[in-house]
């Protein structure tokens, strides 16, 4: 069953056991998220995203999880830029990461409560990446935030895209065989699936497949751990990541049971129902970026 409750346990427990993941700024980023984050939002370097945010007096991030993307984000605003951060699970550890900010506040708040946003502050640019399909009313959420917005303000989201139908029978067949275990018992599972991505990951091996159109596969050469994580099943790894956190990706991904997948056309759909001019859209693998403006 889909719990409000549940999702906000998993998410507690995943960040009381990392409180520290890249956490740190720019330098505790692996380039692969780095390049993940810079890519998927349209840049090229982190110059640019800095000369992006700059133009903002004040940022919100969005369902900030332990503070890592916040810390990340403050490290490339001016001073006198003030930045917020919100979480409903894990805003004590962020801000706990945070302390040594001077210009970030960081509160509990519920994306589906909008006062409870609006009691924190009114953004100029709004980022909520990987947050969104976590919430009971991923549409419902977007709308709070937009009203939150000032006007010529922009907001940018990520959310997770629908994948071919294995991979999607896989995710729902896994999660709801976890999703009523503890944290401590959930991982013990997640890190065969961080074992076989690692195994596979080290077969450095190519592979030519041609087209199943009823089963999403596009002909093309893919590496072996990427043809199986796309198209079968989430077995992250990442070697520039222990074993522990590599579990704790794919644990992410399995165990929360409020865990959308959304198309292109349906976000597109929440920026113009809203009014907001689509400025940057990005569609990958994994899931779907989009910015846009209000009332320009």
């Amino acid at each position: 069953m889909k719990d409000k409750s549940q999702t906000e346990y998993s998410f507690r427990a995943k960040w009381e056991a990392f409180r520290d993941f890249q956490s740190s700024g720019i330098e505790s980023f692996d380039q692969d998220t780095l390049n993940w984050i810079l890519t998927r939002n349209g840049f090229n370097s982190l110059d640019e995203f800095s000369q992006f945010l700059k133009q903002f007096p004040v940022v919100l991030d969005a369902g900030c999880g332990n503070g890592r993307v916040l810390r990340l984000i403050a490290d490339l605003l001016n001073p006198e830029q003030q930045l917020f951060g919100i979480d409903i699970a894990a805003a004590e550890i962020a801000r706990e990461n945070l302390r040594s900010q001077p210009n970030v506040i960081v509160e509990q708040a519920d994306l589906l409560d909008f006062q409870s946003l609006e009691s924190v502050c009114r953004p100029d640019f709004i980022y909520c990446q990987e947050v969104l399909h976590h919430t009971s009313s991923p549409h419902t959420s977007f709308e709070n935030l937009v009203r939150l917005l000032n006007t010529n303000g922009e907001i940018a989201i990520y959310v997770y895209k629908q994948k071919a139908p294995i991979r999607e029978f896989t995710d729902d067949y896994v999660r709801d065989q976890i999703v009523g275990l503890n944290h401590k018992e959930a991982t013990e599972l997640m890190s065969q699936f961080a074992e076989l991505g690692r195994v596979l990951s080290s077969l450095e091996l190519e592979v030519d497949i041609p087209e199943v159109s009823l089963l999403g596969i596009k002909a093309g050469r893919y590496d072996i751990q990427r043809f199986i994580y796309h198209h079968f099943m989430k077995c992250y790894w990442n070697s520039d990541l222990s074993k522990p956190e590599n579990t704790m990706i794919n644990y992410d991904w399995y165990h929360p049971s409020l865990c959308s997948r959304h198309t292109l056309t349906e976000v597109q759909y929440w920026f113009e129902s809203n009014d907001l001019q689509i400025l940057h859209r990005y569609e990958d693998e994994y899931g779907i970026t989009m910015r846009g403006v209000k009332g320009r």
